[in-house]
Order: structure tokens, then sequence, then C-alpha cells
């Protein structure tokens, strides 16, 4: 019951915390607040399995792919507040409402009596106990959602599938045709430049710099640029001449390029 009076005040703060926080990776990490403290509550109520499974899956696993999807599409970029769907607020609030009403009736309907952990009630355990059902009770159910997991895989596979309509070109080909754009149009030969060449940030928002300290274009995402947090690069061509110079002391201030290249 202690980790359970310390960790529910945490988990409510955090929950909330998910509601008012105008940064998304401040609520992703809000979220794995919540989910690391539930599973420390299944731990506590001996149900090791579950334990596991909320750290791996839900934490390890769905939770850094949100944050990986944050760190790829930017975090200060701002949210558009035009409804698409008109009355779309409106409808959230009521539903949230209701739901929160639904889980204030089920709790105060439910008896309080004396804490038993899950091997109190399960003498082989809770992993054996929790296969034994599976596979008796609950094999139809378990079965049925293997084949729904399959048959959507399935689906997404059959639906991503492009008919080729024309031959696949071999490297030879490929050359043959970037010297061929080269000599027509005057693109460049190379692939495109990686976000941060010649800059002091090697992030994917920071554009790469020509050797004559001019920015690439090519460089950065479209979709980043459109939406206005790509950073300003004149400012780092400029120090980075000057550097090469010997004419200005580096800033011990500013930010230290990574190990990957980014001043190469």
């Amino acid at each position: 019951m202690t980790a359970f009076w310390i960790l529910a005040p945490v988990m409510v703060i955090a929950a909330l915390g998910l509601l008012f926080v105008r940064k998304a990776v401040h609520a992703a990490l809000l979220l794995a607040t919540v989910m690391v403290s539930l599973a420390v509550l299944y731990l506590v109520q001996e149900a090791p399995f579950l334990f596991v499974v909320q750290i791996i899956v839900y934490t390890g696993a769905i939770l850094m792919l949100f944050l990986f999807v944050l760190m790829l599409i930017g975090v200060d970029s701002s949210d558009s507040l035009v409804e698409t769907i008109k009355g779309q607020r409106f409808a959230a609030a009521v539903v949230g409402l209701l739901f929160g009403a639904t889980i204030v009736i089920t709790l105060a309907q439910v008896s309080l009596g004396p804490v038993i952990g899950l091997d109190g009630v399960q003498d082989d355990g809770n992993v054996p106990a929790i296969a034994q059902l599976l596979f008796s009770k609950y094999v139809f159910a378990f079965e049925a959602t293997a084949a729904l997991l399959i048959t959507a895989a399935l689906g997404a596979m059959v639906l991503a599938h492009r008919e080729r309509l024309t031959p696949k070109q071999t490297q030879a080909a490929l050359a043959t045709q970037r010297v061929r754009d080269y000599a027509e149009t005057g693109k460049h030969l190379g692939p495109l430049p990686p976000p941060g060449t010649y800059a002091r940030h090697n992030a994917v928002d920071t554009p790469a710099l020509l050797p004559d300290g001019s920015v690439s274009e090519l460089s950065i995402n479209a979709h980043l640029a459109s939406r206005g947090i790509v950073r300003p690069a004149p400012e780092s061509a400029t120090v980075i001449q000057a550097l090469e110079q010997g004419g200005l002391e580096p800033d011990p201030a500013a930010d230290e390029p990574s190990d990957k290249g980014g001043e190469d």
C-alpha cells in the first residue's frame, strides 16, 4: 500500500499534466511517468508478467516510437487552432465528461477490502496462471485475436503493394540517367547533402552549407521548411568562414558540435 499512496498522486499529477502542457515532448515524458508508475504497481501486486510487458512493450517500444516521431517532425511548431470538423471540441468535452463520470461511478461501487496479491489467488504463480487461462478458457479469443492481427498485417501489405509498370532499372541505367540529367539540367550527380554539413548544429532542421558558405536548399525537408522551423544558417556560415581564416575566436558559450562529423 505504501507504493500505491506514493505513486498514485504522481500518476494523477502526470495525467493532468498531459492536458495542460503545451509541448508534445513534455506530454510524452509525462505519459512515460504514468506508464512506469503503473508498471511498479503491477509489480507490487505480484504480477511480474504485466510488469515486464508494461515496461518493454508500452514504455520501451510504443512510447519511444512517439518520441522518435516527435524528434523527426520537430517540437517547436505551433498547433493549428482551426477546427476541421465543426463541434469536435464540444463533442470531445462531452465524451470526456461521460468517461470520467463512468470511471467515478464504477470506482464508487467497488467494495474496498484487504489487498491480496495475485500470487495469493494463483497457486502456481502469475505467469503459469496467465498461460493456463490463455490456452484453455480463452483459447478461442486468443486465436481469434492472433488471426485478426495477421489479417491486418496482410491487408496492410496488400494495400501498400504497388504494381510495377516499368522494368526495374539497373545500377548502370541509374548512373547513365544521373549523368544525362547533369548534362541537360545541371542536377548534381551525387546524393543530396545531409542536414548539418558544415554547420554548427548536426540536426535535421539545420540546412547544409555549400563550400562557398551558401545554404543548400536540397538538404532540408520540404515539410520542415513550409512549417518555418528551419534554423537560420547564414550566421553559422559566417562563423565557419571566420574560424577557417583565423580571425575569430570560437564562442565558448556556443553549442559544441557533435561527434557525428558536424564540422567536417
